[in-house]
């Protein structure tokens, strides 16, 4: 029993090492605002099925090779096989499709810094799921969830010649991860995000938010508040604000922990809106560091069963959204693959997207930004998660801190959702209770929900009455729910007799509902996953819907049908989720037109 605990202590050590095991929280932010240089392209790979980040028991990360012939090295990287960057593997190689395991990516390369003294960071937009991170032969860490951000400090291990940068990434799915074991998408693999060489000052901008503030917005003034945080030992007295555009230069008061707030005010800013999606650009100067960012400035709150975008009633007119670009049948992560995205959804008509079940890329959030298209984000706080676990609740915590310090100065994003589909329980509603204070505590300006799974009719599977009572509920801005009246169950006519009590006197958003068709199959509206039939779903439900008083928004599922190992029908699914209105190849179906009309009315309602 010593023995075989002494060897799974022994294999982990070789495998993370012995010092940092987990690295969560911060990174380089905005780091396209700052000097970069892409790593992306062809990089090396090694399979490691086993896990045990060794092969012929010579650590992978060391990038051994051969000094004598004599010596044994049971791997080779200079001669192995190349996959793309970003991208997952999965998509590239057929042998891969449904691989899940490790791989040990390596990527060679010569830097000399533009600046003297700086200090230089390795910055990983996403890898799915657990990175471990080496450099030059050492191993600086390891970070754990695969679609949020981090960065390594290898300032004292760069070499003008020969780097060499290797992560190794499992996809693995564990009991507790976020998310666990089952999941209604694909497990794309790999490193599915940019990855970039960044530099910084000695003393750097870590970190900075403004906000503009609720009270002034009927003033002729507007105020802005914000604060500023730098990270280095030799802080500078004062920092210092500007926008040209508005003619604003605020000197900021730097304390001895690197902190500085300040606030602003200006007589003609114009607020961000769908409408008017006005982006100013904020420059932020701080001793030898300057920063530049594009940020919009508009406020959003909830007021009975309305939600208020700068203090106007809004409807959501939405949809939801997968990170993934169907035509490539890949993880997106590129500007193309947000503005096909996103191109679709303006086409619909649509001002909002949710974008689901987890942290997309920062592209599409940055986009929505110039297009005027508000954001729901989420964390993949999904089925199967192990809510009685501490470890796991510390991983949401820390995996939903990346996101908020990722997009928190994005205009576009108005909800922080939590969930997805999780049942009622003690645990759980501890769980989420606990995520939703620590939210709340990182960002109080936006507003909170989940999509809350439905949970019966009150009279009954057969009844007519359904009503929602989901107690989490309480602690959030908006009530959403899913459901799908019409495919799983009864058929479309049945909603007609649907009635709907809410138990919260707050907005409603309907975050999915829909169903499945192959585009270009015609038939009757009675015949299950045809375009009628598709059709005529979206027209009763969205007939349901009107009915349900508090109603603000709508997010159908799904904008395009996307790829998942759980949708197997042949002929009709063959790993793929139907229920999109746009197919994989890019064609609209009906349903895509009831919606696009639908949108139209509320658009002139809510003028």
């Amino acid at each position: 029993m010593r023995i075989t605990k002494f060897i799974s202590v022994l294999v982990i050590c070789l495998l993370f090492g012995a010092g940092n095991l987990f690295a969560q929280g911060n990174f380089i932010t905005n780091v396209n605002g700052r000097t970069h240089q892409s790593l992306n392209g062809k990089w090396k790979y090694i399979l490691d099925q086993y896990e045990t980040g060794q092969i012929g028991f010579s650590p992978l990360y060391k990038n051994s090779k051969a000094k004598s012939k004599s010596d044994r090295v049971e791997y080779s990287f200079d001669n192995a096989q190349t996959l793309w960057v970003p991208g997952s593997w999965n998509s590239q190689k057929e042998e891969l499709y449904y691989y899940e395991g490790s791989i040990w990516f390596r990527k060679t390369f010569d830097y000399q810094p533009k600046h003297k003294n700086s200090r230089i960071f390795i910055y990983v937009g996403a890898a799915n799921y657990k990175t471990t991170f080496s450099f030059n032969g050492k191993k600086l860490g390891v970070h754990e969830g695969g679609f949020t951000p981090f960065s390594f400090e290898v300032t004292d291990l760069l070499k003008k010649q020969d780097n060499f940068l290797i992560l190794g990434v499992s996809n693995r799915r564990e009991k507790d991860y976020i998310p666990a074991m089952v999941t209604d998408w694909y497990n794309h693999g790999g490193i599915t995000r940019d990855v970039k060489i960044v530099e910084v000052p000695q003393t750097y901008i870590d970190d900075y938010t403004l906000v503009l503030q609720k009270e002034s917005l009927n003033k002729k003034t507007r105020v802005v508040k914000g604060s500023v945080q730098l990270a280095g030992s030799d802080y500078p007295d004062k920092a210092k604000v500007e926008i040209k555009e508005l003619g604003v230069a605020a000197e900021v008061s730097i304390n001895k922990e690197g902190r500085g707030e300040f606030a602003f005010s200006s007589k003609k800013m114009s607020l961000w809106s769908p409408e008017n999606p006005k982006l100013y650009d904020v420059k932020l100067i701080a001793g030898e560091d300057e920063l530049t960012d594009r940020i919009g400035f508009r406020t959003v709150e909830t007021e009975g069963k309305e939600i208020l975008l700068n203090g106007k009633p809004v409807f959501l007119r939405g949809v939801s959204i997968h990170d993934e670009n169907p035509v490539r049948r890949d993880r997106a992560h590129s500007m193309d693959d947000a503005k096909l995205l996103l191109g679709w959804a303006k086409e619909m008509g649509c001002n909002f997207a949710r974008l689901a079940h987890y942290p997309h890329q920062e592209n599409i959030v940055r986009l929505a930004d110039e297009m005027g298209i508000l954001l729901w984000e989420e964390l993949p706080l999904y089925w199967g998660i192990d809510w009685k676990n501490e470890d796991v609740l510390k991983k949401a915590k820390a995996q939903y801190s990346e996101l908020v310090r990722r997009d928190k100065n994005r205009a576009a994003t108005i909800i922080w959702s939590i969930a997805n589909e999780t049942v009622p329980g003690e645990a759980r509603n501890h769980f989420l209770r606990e995520v939703a204070s620590q939210v709340r505590s990182l960002d109080s300006t936006r507003l909170l929900s989940a999509a809350c799974k439905k949970d019966g009719w009150e009279d009954g599977l057969a009844g007519d009455n359904y009503k929602v009572s989901d107690p989490i509920a309480e602690v959030f801005d908006i009530v959403s729910f899913n459901e799908y009246q019409g495919w799983y169950g009864g058929s479309p006519e049945t909603c007609r007799n649907k009635r709907f009590t809410i138990e919260y006197n707050k907005p409603v958003i309907i975050s999915e509902f829909g169903g499945g068709a192959i585009e270009g199959f015609h038939a009757d509206k009675e015949t299950r996953w045809s375009e009628e039939y598709q059709e005529y779903m979206y027209q009763e439900n969205l007939a349901m819907f009107d009915k349900i008083d508090g109603v603000v928004g709508l997010t159908p599922w799904i904008l395009v049908d996307f790829m998942t190992p759980l949708r197997q029908l042949p002929d009709v699914q063959d790993g793929w989720n139907r229920k999109g209105l746009v197919s994989e190849s890019g064609a609209k179906k009906k349903a895509f037109y009831i919606m696009q009309n639908y949108y139209k009315k509320k658009k002139e309602e809510y003028k």
